[in-house]
């Protein structure tokens, strides 16, 4: 039986380079982002998790595409329903909450990581087809 975590994410894509963040509990690096929990619209849970994780208010969010892939971590038969955003930041980012690191990444640098998430794999594809 499959387990569905349905889940919201910021897509900062610049000069090639991905912002993504690396959470305490978790080997793989992801975009930034979470769990949508009951009650909450998509829109609605990324501007929470954002200010948690990044320290930023997000303006200006806007639909970019979604991804249903195994979710890294969370055992056998869990996959994440990944709602991606792209967005504007009122300040800079830092690792706050639950965020041990945070970096840019192109894909290059991504796929050398030893545990990587299929959804944010998926998404370089779309972002940067040409590597």
């Amino acid at each position: 039986m499959t387990s569905l975590i349905k889940a919201v994410g910021l897509v900062r894509f610049v000069d090639r380079r991905l912002l993504l963040v690396r959470s305490e509990d978790q080997h793989a690096f992801y975009l930034p982002g979470g769990s949508i929990e009951p009650g909450e619209s998509e829109p609605e849970a990324l501007h929470r998790e954002v200010a948690e994780e990044l320290g930023v208010e997000l303006r200006e969010p806007r639909f970019f595409a979604r991804y249903r892939n195994d979710a890294v971590g969370r055992g056998d038969g869990v996959e994440v329903d990944l709602a991606c955003y792209t967005g504007v930041f009122d300040g800079e980012p830092v690792a706050s909450a639950e965020i041990a690191e945070l970096g840019w990444f192109t894909r290059a640098e991504y796929a050398e990581h030893r545990v990587t998430a299929p959804a944010i794999l998926d998404l370089y594809a779309d972002l940067d087809p040409a590597w």
